[in-house]
């Protein structure tokens, strides 16, 4: 009787994608125009390979953004090492710029096909993988279905079901649990997160951690390190980073406290999407300041206020170079950006209350004593002032946040023990691990 109700079920969602098929290309368009595709690969979100399938066993991999994207690369390699192809697909421009700058030779990377029964097909039907491995939180129920037609099992790793998705999920009724079921395998980031997709229906779920704790820290060009430090001197340096809408007002009034009692500051925005430099540098000219941007190339020089760091994949320059950082999408309903990236690199963070997207990463560096959480924006440019002015605390701040995330690692090697029993025999000399 289950599986009646499952057919019926995922029929009536796949029946809805042939429906909202035609308005693909309006969509495609559309976010064409604001910068959100790439209009030379549209034909991958229509499940068109621009890409030849290479030889042997593959593995889908699919990722939806930067955060994801970086954490699943080294879980990409690892597979790579153990005798898989990759085709890697994500949902952003970003996240392929990513991609495209850190894939090792022999991976792929696609954007990731719409949801609509056609587009999956023909995707599938070109990449003929042999296992799919979706991260996080990557729930897409008509994908997930073509692959349990052609018996591709189907695991998601690092796993994350926050209270309100499994809220949501529970809500979707029989087409949620139909999805869940879909689901061979769950490695989830915590206990929390385990129980709730067994909960919503997943058969085998297994907590192997965060992956995001084993992705290296962030590299930067030591040439490019160098000549920013020439340029900036000893001044002090208040790193706003991955600011989302809302935010920018509320990190140039931080700056110019900071600036009130500091008048050397270099404050650096770092904007979560880099096509709002525009608005920002707007935004500062009407506080009478003058903005360089660094996708015009130029170095600050000692008369610059503030830098728009309007680039892709040089966030741990921005960071490097920071005396204290505040992390962005905190401050406004979005849940938070990833605060193990500044803690591996011994920035002190400051963050607001909207940190559901890494509510037990946040928790854990809170109980460790490793960051600042603030209310507003007003406490923004308080809290900032004063671990400015107090260089000892930064160091205590820096030192916990850095112990905190190295006792955490270890996701990597459990996530790719758990996966062993879905990949060939190990190449001839490799050891493993």
């Amino acid at each position: 009787m289950a599986e009646v109700w499952d057919r019926l079920a995922i029929g009536a969602w796949r029946s809805a994608g042939h429906v909202l098929q035609p308005a693909a290309g309006i969509i495609l368009r559309e976010r064409e125009r604001r910068g959100k595709e790439e209009s030379k690969r549209l034909a991958e979100r229509r499940g068109q390979a621009s890409r030849r399938r290479p030889p042997g066993p593959l593995a889908w991999v699919h990722a939806a953004s930067v955060g994801e994207t970086n954490a699943a690369l080294p879980l990409v390699a690892g597979l790579q090492e153990r005798g898989l192809g990759i085709v890697l697909t994500t949902g952003t421009v970003t996240s392929a710029a990513i991609a495209a700058s850190r894939l090792e030779a022999g991976a792929v990377h696609q954007y990731a096909p719409l949801d609509v029964p056609v587009f999956c097909d023909r995707f599938l039907r070109h990449w003929r993988p042999d296992l799919a491995v979706f991260v996080e939180s990557e729930l897409w129920p008509t994908a997930m279905d073509e692959l349990y037609r052609r018996s591709v099992p189907l695991v998601l790793i690092n796993g994350r079901m926050s209270e309100r998705s499994y809220r949501r999920w529970r809500q979707s009724g029989v087409i949620g649990r139909t999805i869940m079921r879909r689901i061979g395998l769950c490695l989830a980031q915590t206990g929390d997160d385990a129980a709730r997709f067994r909960e919503l229906g997943v058969g085998e779920v297994v907590v192997t951690g965060n992956l995001k704790f084993d992705v290296p820290e962030l590299a930067a060009p030591q040439g490019e390190m160098s000549a920013f430090r020439a340029a900036i001197g000893a001044r002090p340096v208040f790193l706003a980073a991955s600011l989302h809408p809302g935010e920018d007002e509320m990190a140039l009034a931080a700056a110019e406290r900071l600036r009130a009692e500091r008048p050397e500051l270099f404050t650096i925005i770092a904007p979560r999407h880099p096509e709002r430099a525009a608005d920002i540098a707007a935004l500062a000219a009407q506080r009478g300041l003058s903005a360089r941007l660094r996708s015009e190339g130029a170095l600050p020089d000692a008369g610059t206020e503030l830098f728009i760091a309007d680039t892709i994949g040089e966030m741990g320059l921005w960071y490097r170079l920071a005396d204290i950082a505040f992390l962005g999408g905190t401050l406004v309903p979005h849940g938070g950006q990833n605060p193990i990236e500044p803690a591996k690199l011994g920035v002190p963070v400051l963050h607001g209350p909207h940190t559901a997207n890494f509510a037990g990463i946040f928790a854990m560096l809170k109980a460790a004593g490793a960051t600042v959480a603030i209310a507003s924006a007003e406490e923004l440019g308080e809290h900032a002032a004063s671990l400015l002015a107090d260089p000892a605390r930064r160091q205590r701040l820096a030192a916990a946040a850095s112990s905190c995330v190295e006792g955490s690692a270890g996701a990597l090697e459990r996530s790719l023990a758990a996966l062993s029993a879905y990949l060939p025999a190990a190449p001839a000399g490799h050891a493993g691990g």
